[in-house]
């Protein structure tokens, strides 16, 4: 069956499915280890591959499952799917027969991807502990399992804890007239504002009552709370276990290790130079909105985390003539998603056809093939909308990694957007453009050789660089022009208002950046240290007054909801260092042409498709014909 018919299915079809590629995953590895030396790339890697694969596959489409069905009874089987699949990983990963199997592998006669990857499958399986004795293999053998249980309940925690408050139809003054309709007051005379994207993020941005701003921000940072400060507590010290267990002095420095950056000290001086070239520009725009909210109220001594999004959108209507609110008619969310697949279409030579009646997990899912002059590349799937029980944020997921001659790759988008007919925020336009970067990553990277390096499967501090360059398609004229059409009257988009827009976006980056870094801070510091005796909550405190110019508010616990301390860990950090990448790639575009086919036809195929059959750095080396620098990202940090 494929990923979308057993995600259609039953529970027990999905853990069917699960068990069979466990027992092939095993199969294969029994043949490696059976093989007589010397061991051939062709027959000894081929073999590890597809246990490799065969459990990649199982883990992606119980994550997506997991994250994403509708149902109690399909998304708790999923979780103990993805129990069972990571613990056979870290079993296969501690075993030494196999790790020696592999070390006898004659590569002499082997291409230059084959050999860089045996060389990166040898490396993991040392950071895995292989060389360990049996009793310490069998604690990171547990602390692994448990490691993989604790997250799954973090997530859990705060993707089932969606709060909300109850407010008087006065207090939805300033907010849009599509916003307002969407949500009619209940029988009780009350309107429910909850912290799903949709209600959050317009709501913070445009209502002018900042009371109710305040108790939805508020309600906002507690959720997951209490439970997850204890979850939290017992994710930071099983990791921090495993580290010493693997020789390493924190989680933050294993994490790191094998990164572009290489260590955690890296990590740190990178935040710390990143927060100093955005520390005048942060404090130059904190004043400006101190300046804005004296003019409703002189006395006021500061600015608090749940005004600063509608005193900056005032700033920016003073500044430039812009109104965020003059943008959102001409992004009603079909059309939008009809922009994404135009211009990426374009962009790389590809053809979207949407799969009438494909198996999906849910009616709101949208199935997609992706073809290039007629030859199937792969599939997507796009789930967009909220529901109880849905991953809370926007992500692409894996649902099979493709390989040559054997497999083509899909993906999901799972998101939280407005409904068609519904208007989004220019910055959920990007976040779409975004997301759907990382997919393209996947799909096109989805055809090497070996199925352990499809994909996304570079660096993880450069797995946010092509979708983050992929953003910078949303502020241009001509391309927004061609599906961001007044919903009323099919008018496309002023040029002169998306140079308002683009002027307006100068102002706050200062403190988004430092923002950015505080989160970068939170995860680092987080793993850096033995965390038993760490306070989390005053840690939080103290970075957040050191980094950003907002006071820290008791009894909220953004920690608790920050969903990238399950998945990325320490590594929050790699969203900035992909960008200073992003930005330089995008100068490539910027001097070409964004909609030039030579220039993405390169970018394609020196970047995206290779997978992580190569360094990162190798991979942008080839697209831009020289190191990547900071010089591109300093220029748009200083510009404006």
């Amino acid at each position: 069956m494929s990923p979308g018919e057993l995600l259609a299915s039953s529970p027990e079809q999905l853990a069917l499915a699960n068990r069979r590629d466990m027992e092939l995953a095993r199969a294969r590895v029994a043949r490696l280890k059976a093989m007589p030396s010397p061991r051939t790339v062709e027959e000894g890697l081929a073999a590890y591959d597809e246990a490799v694969s065969a459990l990649s596959d199982a883990s992606s489409r119980a994550s997506v499952a997991r994250n994403a069905h509708p149902s109690p009874a399909m998304r708790d089987v999923a979780e103990r799917c993805e129990q069972e699949v990571d613990a056979l990983s870290t079993e296969l990963s501690l075993d030494r027969g196999i790790y020696d199997a592999l070390r006898e592998i004659d590569v002499s006669g082997a291409d230059a991807k084959a050999r860089f990857y045996l060389q990166r499958v040898l490396r993991d399986f040392r950071r895995a502990g292989v060389d360990r004795d049996d009793q310490t293999r069998g604690r990171i053998r547990a602390l692994n399992d448990e490691l993989v249980r604790i997250g799954q309940e973090f997530g859990r925690n705060i993707r089932d804890d969606v709060r909300w408050v109850d407010l008087d139809p006065a207090e939805l003054e300033g907010l849009p007239d599509d916003y307002v309709r969407a949500r009619p007051p209940r029988a009780d005379g009350k309107v429910r504002i909850t912290t799903d994207t949709p209600d959050y993020v317009p709501f913070l941005s445009y209502a002018k009552s900042s009371p109710a701003r305040e108790r939805l921000w508020r309600v906002y940072r507690q959720r997951a709370h209490p439970r997850n400060l204890d979850t939290l507590a017992r994710m930071l010290e099983r990791r921090h276990e495993l580290a010493d267990l693997l020789g390493h002095p924190s989680w933050s420095s294993y994490a790191t290790e094998d990164k572009m950056i290489g260590s955690a000290q890296a990590a740190a001086d990178f935040i710390a130079r990143i927060s100093a070239a955005a520390e005048a520009r942060m404090r130059t725009e904190y004043e400006a909105l101190l300046e804005q909210k004296r003019r409703d109220d002189p006395a006021a001594e500061r600015v608090e985390a749940w005004d600063s999004q509608v005193l900056t959108e005032a700033v920016r209507k003073e500044r430039h003539g812009f109104d965020a609110q003059e943008v959102r008619p001409y992004f009603e969310l079909s059309r939008v998603q009809q922009g994404v697949l135009d211009v990426t279409a374009r962009l790389f030579g590809l053809t979207y056809q949407k799969i009438s009646g494909a198996p999906v997990w849910h009616s709101d899912v949208t199935c997609f093939d992706v073809l290039e002059e007629g030859c199937l590349l792969g599939r997507f799937y796009l789930d967009l909308f909220p529901r109880e029980g849905k991953y809370k944020h926007a992500a692409q997921f894996t649902l099979r990694s493709g390989q040559a001659g054997r497999a083509l790759p899909e993906g999901a988008l799972v998101c939280n957007f407005p409904r068609p007919g519904e208007l989004l925020e220019h910055g959920e336009v990007v976040t779409f453009f975004h997301e759907f970067g990382h997919l393209l990553h996947h799909l096109l990277g989805g055809r090497t050789r070996w199925a352990g390096l499809s994909g996304v499967r570079t660096e993880w501090d450069f797995v946010e660089a092509p979708s983050q360059m992929l953003e910078e398609w949303c502020w241009d004229p001509s391309v927004l022009a061609g599906f961001a059409r007044h919903h009323l009257t099919g008018a496309p988009i002023p040029a002169e208002l998306v140079a308002r827009m683009r002027a307006a976006e100068e102002f706050g980056k200062g403190l988004r950046v430092r923002q950015q870094m505080y989160y970068a801070a939170v995860s680092l510091a987080f793993h850096g240290s033995e965390p038993r005796s760490l306070d989390t909550t005053a840690l939080i405190a103290r970075l957040q007054e050191s980094l950003t110019p907002f006071r820290y508010v008791p009894e909220t616990y953004f920690h608790e909801s920050f969903g990238h301390l399950e998945g990325y860990s320490a590594l929050y950090y790699t969203y900035m260092w992909s960008l200073v990448i992003a930005k330089d790639l995008f100068g490539a575009f910027r001097r070409e042409g964004l909609m030039e086919p030579a220039a993405a036809l390169r970018y394609r195929k020196t970047v995206l498709e290779p997978g992580g059959s190569a360094k990162a750095a190798d991979l942008v080396r080839d697209f831009l014909g020289r190191e990547y620098d900071f010089r591109a990202f300093e220029e748009w940090l200083n510009a404006g």
